[in-house]
């Protein structure tokens, strides 16, 4: 029974993560004991988002892993995938050495590569279910550095493995523990800093990830050998060991556990280190503690279908999930594939992502939600879509329509998250946003075999990554704006948002909108 409890309480404290909610400000005794925002939050935040040069690192080295290859037959000059070719002669001119020429991953055997970055894709989505549950049950901390660790043991024996089904097995591994810090290092910077801070820093907390992503290029222009790449990309990670001694557990996590005393500490160092003067924090938690609620009525997985309200809105965000997953995913892959300098195009399709990221916060206060998914939908279908109209041999009109596109993508990312979160109520927030990201996955899952596409029919893959984006702005329509408008919290208040793109549920009002956005 006691664990039934305290596993209530971790969900009810999960569920105000992203944000804002009704409740006094001063029944926050973690925001009221150690501030919203100060130098020790700060600091936390600084070292945990470093852990997303890895994750951006280990989901987009396919790029440098499996570039485009060529190669040639000495036993058939005239036809590359002759069934009696026995010699395949490989141009090392680019890259000395890819996992292509290792293990002769072309002809017939080139959707392995696709293979092996499907396997890295479902690997993140069982470390996320895995780390998700061992970091509700043991904490924030401890499976964060759990995660570490795997991630650079196994990612460096991917380095040094002989056989091609050992380093899937390895990269399925590796990707698992990727999927564990993206999952307990997101909960636990939520959990440390002010709730008015949060939908901001959820949104910035996808920079380092751009910069991860743009840092690809630099390591493949210095290191042309996928082994050396991979030991590159994985042996920073033991600087992130150092997460034993900086990395606190999370007071919340502690509170809802049930172990004031910890939570007191942590609270106590916080609070010493932003020079906040307060009342004794230990009084103030034991007050809390004693009138907190263990009883909250539960959502259900099929809430998110009860109704056709419901299923139009689920259909509509599960949709849009899936067009982040597999366009944006699959449009890195791609863009790795274009003709040209392979190093420039990555360079390019990820710097263009750190603006959009950063815009994105704009865009949703100025032009709301819907209207800010729809326009990223638009302009990155639009982008994808012509450039299958472009000639193979127009280079950088492709690979500038490509950048754009991943312009849109890196808009739609932060919107979608935070607008399935403004959409669900409270009582299946968490339901609804896990299972929206579950359909990112499946999207990313198959964004492999879209953008290998390209070798068959150059305009195959780009006219995917375009038409998918552009159902879902159409898709968008069926939203409502959730713009200044109260968090549902119950089924009920969630029907009273109507699908004609206006929300009936009385909006904030202006004083609260004042605290709540001046972020």
């Amino acid at each position: 029974m006691k664990m039934e409890k305290n596993e209530i309480e971790v969900h009810r404290e999960l569920e105000k993560l992203m944000l804002p909610q009704k409740e006094d400000k001063d029944d926050d005794i973690v925001e009221k004991s150690m501030g919203v925002m100060g130098r020790w939050q700060i600091l936390i935040c600084i070292s945990v988002f470093l852990c997303k040069l890895p994750i951006a690192w280990h989901q987009l080295n396919i790029v440098l892993l499996a570039p485009p290859t060529v190669f040639s037959c000495v036993d058939n000059v005239t036809e590359q995938c002759s069934s009696n070719c026995s010699n395949i002669v490989f141009d090392r001119s680019l890259f000395r050495n890819t996992i292509q020429m290792e293990w002769n991953l072309v002809c017939e055997r080139s959707q392995l590569v696709n293979i092996a970055q499907t396997i890295t894709m479902l690997g993140i989505l069982v470390g996320n279910f895995i780390f998700g549950l061992l970091s509700d049950k043991f904490g924030r901390r401890n499976p964060l550095i759990w995660a570490v660790v795997i991630q650079l043991i196994s990612g460096t024996a991917i380095a040094f493995t002989p056989w091609f089904w050992a380093f899937l097995i390895l990269r399925f591994i590796s990707a698992a523990a990727t999927g564990g810090t993206m999952v307990t290092s997101f909960v636990l910077v939520m959990e440390i800093i002010g709730t008015k801070w949060r939908t901001t820093l959820g949104i910035l907390y996808q920079i380092p990830f751009n910069l991860g992503h743009l840092s690809l290029a630099l390591i493949g222009y210095f290191i042309r050998d996928w082994h050396y790449i991979q030991l590159a990309i994985t042996l920073p990670s033991m600087l992130l060991i150092s997460y034993y001694w900086i990395i606190p557990e999370s007071p919340r996590w502690l509170l809802a556990v049930g172990q004031p005393e910890k939570a007191i500490k942590v609270m106590e160092k916080a609070r010493r280190f932003n020079k906040i003067k307060a009342n004794s924090i230990k009084d103030d938690v034991d007050v809390y503690m004693k009138k907190r609620s263990t009883e909250q009525a539960k959502g259900k997985f099929m809430d998110l279908v009860s109704t056709k309200n419901m299923r139009i809105k689920s259909i509509c965000i599960f949709y849009n999930w899936i067009v982040c997953g597999l366009c944006f995913f699959g449009g890195a892959q791609y863009m790795g594939q274009l003709g040209g300098n392979v190093f420039v195009n990555i360079a390019l399709s990820s710097v263009i992502q750190i603006p959009g990221t950063i815009f994105s916060i704009w865009f949703m206060e100025f032009f709301g939600r819907r209207y800010t998914l729809m326009g990223s939908d638009l302009l990155a279908g639009l982008s994808f879509l012509l450039i299958s109209f472009i000639p193979e041999d127009s280079h950088w009109p492709r690979v500038l329509l490509g950048s754009l596109g991943m312009f849109g993508l890196s808009l739609c990312f932060p919107t979608v998250y935070i607008y399935s979160g403004e959409l669900y109520p409270t009582v299946i927030r968490n339901i609804g946003v896990g299972t929206s990201s579950m359909f990112a996955r499946v999207g990313s899952m198959l964004a492999p075999f879209i953008a290998g596409l390209a070798t068959y029919e150059s305009w195959l893959a780009p006219a995917i990554f375009g038409i998918v984006p552009l159902i879902g702005a159409a898709l968008c329509y069926h939203l409502p704006e959730t713009k200044n408008c109260k968090l549902p919290e119950t089924l009920e208040d969630a029907e009273k948002f109507v699908r004609n793109g206006k929300a009936s549920i009385a909006p904030i009002p202006e004083a609260t909108l004042q605290v709540e956005t001046r972020t």
